[in-house]
């Protein structure tokens, strides 16, 4: 068994230090795509973020004796990738081209209200209770804010287009997020993840060549500032954010590790309004203590399992690691 996976209990700085970096990382990562965007066309820089990150993390576990993965779980890998990687994490790096990372930052944590809602009207699925309900009422009403809201000058404060790519891109990893808990999978939770991180950025460069992407990327254009982001996503946001999350997963309990959901879009407005300047108007500052606060009322349920599997992002059991954003 790895020392990944070992049930020993850890020294609580080591556990603290790994709340630390998903949280920082994590909530940074909005940040770190919206640099690399600059001159990176955005399917293409995801998608080669999360092929090399898979490749490596594929390449060790192998080495370290996982067993070669079968078809069919290429074949469920590749689907999850699609709804996770593709649109779900492909979706917000195309809309940060246009909408403020911080605002990126807040309609992505309503995820948690779509998990909750498709896990219920799924065959067979869970009705939640009604402080679910509430949540679900305070979460959605905090997205139509920030997508209806207006800057000072009256003017659109999220792009239409962006806002609404990213509202499905939400839908779609919490969609995403279901299917993996029933989809066929190796033993090994990190390789896993790898062939996922593996086949989702494969289809993401598959996308931005159809696209166009390739025929508009101007390699001279490539600036410092966007290598540097791009070497950060992949090995601090893909890598090192997500080793901390799967190891919490072993020695910390779900719902305290759930609580990345709700500090990283507060980690991402902060970076957000330091490092680019970005402005909240009132209006979605107050959608964002909604969504915020809807997520808190969802995730500190006791038996909120369905929430707890999307804030794994992959939906996987507590044993089992997310992708990272």
């Amino acid at each position: 068994m790895s020392t990944l996976e070992s049930k020993q209990t850890p020294p609580t700085w080591l556990v603290l230090s790994a709340f630390g970096a998903v949280y920082l990382i994590w909530g940074s990562t909005y940040l770190g795509i919206r640099l690399a965007i600059d001159s990176f066309p955005p399917l293409l820089m995801s998608g080669g973020r999360f092929v090399i990150a898979g490749v490596v993390l594929y390449s060790v576990m192998r080495a370290r004796g996982a067993v070669r993965p079968r078809a069919i779980h290429w074949r469920d890998a590749a689907i999850v990738g699609a709804f996770l990687l593709l649109v779900g994490n492909g979706g917000v790096s195309w809309a940060e081209q246009t909408v403020p990372t911080n605002m990126t930052a807040l309609i992505i944590a309503a995820t948690p209200l779509w998990i909750n809602l498709i896990d219920w009207l799924r065959p067979g699925g869970l009705r939640p209770r009604g402080s679910v309900f509430a949540g679900l009422a305070l979460g959605f009403a905090g997205v139509g804010l920030i997508v209806g809201s207006h800057d000072l000058s009256g003017h659109r404060a999220v792009d239409p287009k962006g806002g609404a790519l990213l509202v499905f891109a939400s839908l779609c990893w919490a969609f995403g997020s279901i299917y993996s808990r029933h989809a066929r999978k190796p033993d090994s939770a990190l390789l896993t993840v790898a062939m996922q991180m593996i086949a989702g950025g494969t289809l993401l460069l598959f996308a931005g060549a159809v696209s166009g992407e390739i025929g508009r990327f101007d390699a001279a254009q490539v600036t410092a500032k966007s290598v540097y982001a791009f070497a950060y996503l992949t090995a601090i946001g893909s890598l090192v954010g997500f080793t901390a999350y799967v190891w919490l997963l072993q020695v910390s309990t779900p719902a305290r590790v759930s609580t990345y959901a709700y500090v990283n879009p507060f980690i991402a407005v902060l970076l957000g309004s330091f490092i680019l300047g970005e402005s909240l108007p009132k209006s979605v500052l107050i959608a964002g203590g909604l969504i915020i606060a809807a997520v808190i009322l969802i995730t500190s349920r006791r038996k909120a399992a369905p929430v707890l599997r999307m804030v794994r992002g992959a939906g996987f059991e507590p044993a089992t690691p997310t992708v990272s954003r």
